[in-house]
């Protein structure tokens, strides 16, 4: 019997068919006007996108725009590519404008689709921002559609790491952008350390579209982006409490393998102790308890984390003498990723490698609070709808389901599930043998380089031939995937999510070119092309007889996402395939989510070694379990926002504050504010309100007033003058301290004073703020502590930060001043002196890049004296002045060995 809710959908359609069927009145708009643009000439299709950018310049909405724009867009991408865009592809477009994330399958062609709200977008003239998951993916998409732009007569930029300032502000001030998230994030801090309003690369965020949503805004949103510079070296601590831990034995720490977090027991920290003491780190009359101890049991409980919760090639690879994370959503290097808070040291430790000094951070933000900056978001994926709730909580983003251009014709299998791992293992390369055998191309997908490398020496061993896809082979990536669609290919893979190159059968026909032509770059390109297609054709349906790609997945992954993505490769554009997952009970996430009780059942239905339980009960108790996984995931994430909202709202004044003395051209009525508030804490402090002559402390406001003001005036006599209050000393203070600041600004001249002010104002925010990210991170390690007290951390945290804060702009007002009043203009004596010092520095810089020539025979030469002849020089010691009459020793000049 069918339910209520399915009735309803039978009836009424769900809310994402609803969506879908309202693109459709626009799609045949767009449709109906393709005629006209086609007769446009090249130079028709830039004067289309003028007279478009007029009109949304004028105020019409964008929306209006749509048909016209997403049909000249077409067009143009027809001409420049070859490519003309499905239906499907036109409406992922529009629900991308409209500020959504449009799921498509993997091979429905989500990089042209960003370019219809791209170019729409663009029109505004605020620029796009088109975000990728790496650098490679950055630049060929720029590359490739920026073919499409330029028929359309828009520019195209790309952002990458370690770019020249010149270029990378040319490429923020394109069109359209695209970059990868790192980049963008670590672009947003730099600029709000930057001095001048010039220095600024990026110019606002208008309209950002993300590729690979999932990726970027929920994967990688655990972790924020931190610049750091270093701290002091501590690599002796790190070194000694390595060699500690492996002395340790289970009875001395509890494990939570779902936490991902350990602790140790009340023995731990006695043994430990002892060790400690014996070592000379923690002083003998210390113990671990003390409050002198917290950052040496937060080094040991990172050392302990390093050597049980870290897995080398797995959650890093050790290459050239440093230690490499991997990105365990994606399998690749995070190259110049560190972990924080001494953990990566203790990885170093651990592996013998040299230990980096820890950084302290300078300026941070999360991808969460760094892509809600902008107006406008939107997403592409292969998978986000088990993740819709995130997306819509979070970044207020509506996930829309956009049909395939073709029915998906591939073949899902229930999942198989084995005891052990060792009859899992086996039975993969029994299915593995048997599709290689028929020439059917094989994807197998695994969690870990080391199940990887594991399962390669299998197939070694079975004789079948295979490439493996992995952090270590990172560089040969794209060339990898594009052959794993060949006849008979069989390609191991760690993680397959946002690799960006399509798995084709029969091969990718670009690669297969670009490859052919760099062989032999005498061919003809078109002849080349030509030739290889046909190849491929040919090639391709051997492979769809062969029943498509074969996708093999070795374990489940924590997220039905990562799952999603792997099948999802398999079947693109109506293609034949099938997909298989093979479990053990050994499996991590089987272990960790109760294997117990499925063994059981196993064990008592008599199941014979190599026999597995297909059913779907099991698929289903699974997806719970990931599910689980994923509501825990959310959690952390969204504790982490809330925690980083409360720094966001502090990082929003700052830089705000940064970026209003940057364009203000006079600071001169800040800098008294400030200097006027200091008097006026200065004077409540030691002249209370309401309080009687003898309980004032005259003698400490004049103090300091000298120190802080670099003033010297009579306080004490003012104060002791008939009908004097706090009100009269606050005036006259102020006036004598801007008479003494008036006086500044004439000897070093108006516009000097201004500039001092803004450097002096700038490079005082950025240190008080440096200083309380350390602050606040200090307090968000301990604060978690004070739910054992029965308070919510999360409060206390917003109040301390908050009085922090405050505390840390009543210190920046205080230094301010105080670096004011301390500069003066140099006497003319100082400046003789410096500029003496400085001249001598560059003549013995000239001389030692110039030595002056020696002249061969000199007129103090001894007489008879002739260079060609040794008979002539007569006996010289080594130390003597050389007969040639040089002047210089004889060992130096043509005594020279």
């Amino acid at each position: 019997m069918l339910g209520i809710g399915t009735i309803a959908k039978k009836v009424f359609g769900t809310p994402n068919d609803r969506k879908v069927k309202a693109t459709r009145p626009l799609i045949a708009k767009i449709n109906a006007l393709e005629p006209e643009f086609e007769a446009l000439s090249d130079d028709g299709l830039k004067d289309r996108t003028e007279a478009l950018a007029k009109r949304a310049m004028e105020g019409e909405s964008l929306d209006a725009l749509i048909p016209e724009a997403f049909a000249n867009c077409r067009e143009a991408a027809k001409r420049a590519l070859g490519l003309r865009a499905f239906d499907t592809q036109l409406m992922g477009g529009i629900f991308l404008h409209q500020g959504n994330i449009a799921e498509m399958k993997t091979g429905e062609g989500k990089t042209l689709v960003a370019t219809f709200p791209a170019y729409l977008n663009a029109l505004t003239g605020k620029g796009v921002h088109i975000v990728t998951v790496n650098d490679y993916l950055a630049k060929r998409d720029a590359e490739w559609m920026g073919k499409v732009y330029a028929a359309l007569g828009l520019t195209t930029g790309v952002i990458y790491p370690d770019m020249p300032d010149e270029e990378k502000a040319a490429a923020y001030a394109a069109d359209i952008t695209y970059a990868t998230n790192n980049e963008l994030g670590f672009d947003y801090l730099r600029d709000n350390m930057k001095a001048e309003l010039s220095q600024i690369a990026q110019r606002g965020h208008n309209f950002a579209i993300v590729d690979e949503v999932d990726s970027i805004l929920v994967d990688e949103a655990r972790t924020p982006l931190v610049i750091s510079g270093p701290a002091e070296d501590r690599s002796e601590m790190y070194i000694t409490i390595n060699a500690v831990i492996p002395d340790l034995t289970e009875e001395h720490y509890t494990m939570d393998e779902k936490a991902r977090n350990v602790t140790f027991t009340d023995a731990g920290n006695e043994f430990l102790e002892a060790k400690l003491h014996e070592a000379g780190i923690l002083p003998e009359d210390q113990s671990l308890y003390d409050p002198e101890s917290t950052t040496i049991v937060h080094h040991i409980n990172q050392g302990l984390r390093a050597h049980t919760m870290f897995q080398k090639d797995k959650d890093y690879i050790v290459r050239d003498g440093k230690v490499m994370l991997i990105d365990e959503f994606t399998g690749r290097m995070m190259t110049g990723r560190r972990l924080s808070e001494g953990l990566h040291q203790a990885l170093e430790a651990k592996e013998g490698v040299d230990i980096l000094p820890e950084n302290v951070t300078l300026a941070s933000v999360t991808f969460q609070n760094y892509f809600r900056l902008y107006d406008k978001l939107a997403g592409m994926t292969g998978t986000a709808l088990t993740e819709a709730e995130e997306f819509a909580e979070i970044y207020g983003l509506g996930v829309v389901e956009v049909p395939t251009n073709q029915p998906v014709a591939r073949k899902d299998n229930h999942d198989a599930v084995y005891r052990t791992a060792e009859e899992k293992f086996g039975a993969i390369v029994k299915s593995i043998a048997q599709a290689h055998e028929k020439n059917q191309p094989v994807l197998v997908g695994t969690t870990s380089i080391e199940k990887s490398e594991f399962l390669s020496d299998l197939l070694k061993e079975a004789g079948i031939p295979h490439n493996v896809l992995n952090a270590r082979q990172h560089e040969q990536e794209a060339q990898i995937v594009a052959d794993a669609g060949k006849l008979g290919a069989v390609t191991i893979a760690t993680n397959m999510a946002g690799r960006g190159t399509d798995i084709q059968l029969g091969g990718n026909v670009e690669m297969r070119v670009l490859q052919a032509l760099t062989e032999n770059p005498e061919a003809d390109p078109e002849e080349t092309r030509t030739r290889i297609e046909a190849e491929v054709a040919e090639e391709k349906e051997k492979v769809k007889e062969a029943g498509g790609l074969f996708v093999l997945a070795t374990e489940r992954h924590e997220s039905r996402r990562i799952d999603n993505q792997l099948r999802g490769r398999s079947g693109r554009q109506g293609d034949p395939g099938k997909s298989s997952f093979y479990l053990s009970l050994e499996d991590d996430l089987m272990r960790i989510f109760g294997s117990d009780r499925l063994d059981k059942v196993l064990s008592s239905l008599g199941m014979k070694e190599g026999e597995a339980i297909i059913h779907p009960w099991v698929n289903k108790s699974l997806e719970k379990a990931q599910a689980k996984v994923e509501g825990r995931n959310f959690d952390i994430r969204k504790q982490l926002l809330k925690f980083d909202d409360v720094m966001n709202e502090q990082r929003k004044v700052i830089f705000s504050q940064r970026r209003e003395i940057m364009e203000a051209e006079d600071l001169h009525e800040i800098a008294q504010d400030m200097r006027h508030q200091v008097i006026d804490d200065l004077v409540t402090h030691y002249m209370p309100p309401k309080s009687y002559a003898d309980q004032w402390d005259t003698d400490g406001l004049h103090t300091e007033v000298r120190e802080k003001l670099g003033i010297d005036v009579p306080v004490k006599d003012w104060a002791d003058e008939e009908g004097v209050d706090d009100e009269d000393v606050r005036e006259r203070l102020e006036k004598a301290t801007d008479a003494y600041m008036q006086e500044k600004s004439e000897a070093f001249g108006l516009d000097t004073m201004r500039n001092i002010e803004k450097q002096v104002l700038l490079q005082t925010i950025d240190t008080k703020w440096r200083e309380h990210l350390v602050t606040l991170e200090h307090l968000r390690s301990v604060v978690g502590f004070r739910g054992y007290a029965q308070r919510d951390p999360l409060n206390e945290y917003k109040t301390e930060s908050f009085q922090l804060f405050e505390s840390m702009l009543n210190s920046l007002r205080e230094d301010v001043t105080q670096k004011l009043s301390q500069i003066r203009p140099m006497t003319q004596e100082e400046q003789d002196a410096m500029m003496a010092q400085m001249r001598a520095q560059q003549e013995q810089l000239a001389a030692a890049a110039n030595p002056a020539p020696v002249a061969e025979v000199s007129e103090g030469a001894i007489e008879g004296f002739d260079e060609n002849d040794r008979t002539t020089w007569g006996n010289p010691g080594r130390n003597d002045p050389c007969p040639c009459g040089s002047g210089k020793k004889f060992k130096h000049c043509h005594g020279k060995v």
